[in-house]
């Protein structure tokens, strides 16, 4: 009978465990396109801090990045020069987010890129973890759209897949024209 029970016991605690487990996605995120953005505070290297809902109104992206990602260093002149400079005005905000660095390392990173968008810092990756499994890498791009919902995810900087980024950007962009 005691064997019974803690077969029992095992299997509800297994199934249970299984049950409450986080859906992962392609490109190991744990969001998806529909879903509403998490809430969270940034705190830009400027010393700003906000919540993601206050900027509610505004299209969003969040580019998710670090100091040692090759590939984010190539594509943040590209979003700096392509979306940044010529939306920020049209109610985009654009901010990068330094994952798991000290906020030296955030300031080497805006200055080797030239970029002039916000930087915050995400210590122990807490808010890429709310996104994408914590182990998986950055670039990432999440779009999210006036009512924070989120409407576009990319991984990595190919071309193809950033001008699409762009043309959702740019058409939700109109939408509050």
């Amino acid at each position: 009978m005691r064997f019974t029970t803690s077969l029992l016991t095992i299997t509800f605690i297994f199934i249970c465990s299984f049950s409450i487990s986080q859906q992962v996605y392609e490109h190991q995120y744990l969001v998806k396109i529909g879903d509403e953005a998490p809430d969270f505070t940034i705190n830009e290297v400027s010393g700003k801090s906000y919540k993601l809902s206050d900027l509610r109104g505004n299209v969003v992206m969040l580019q998710f990045t670090a100091s040692w990602c090759s590939v984010c260093r190539k594509e943040m002149p590209f979003i700096e020069s392509e979306i940044w400079k010529t939306q920020k005005d049209n109610g985009l905000k654009v901010i990068g987010i330094d994952r798991d660095e000290p906020v030296e390392k955030a300031k080497e990173l805006v200055d080797a890129t030239g970029i002039t968008y916000p930087i915050a810092l995400d210590p122990g990756a807490d808010i890429f973890a709310k996104f994408a499994e914590k182990k998986a890498g950055v670039t990432r791009n999440i779009i999210i759209n006036r009512e924070g919902k989120i409407i576009f995810l990319t991984r990595l900087f190919k071309r193809e897949e950033f001008d699409a980024m762009k043309k959702v950007i740019f058409s939700e962009l109109q939408k509050g024209k």
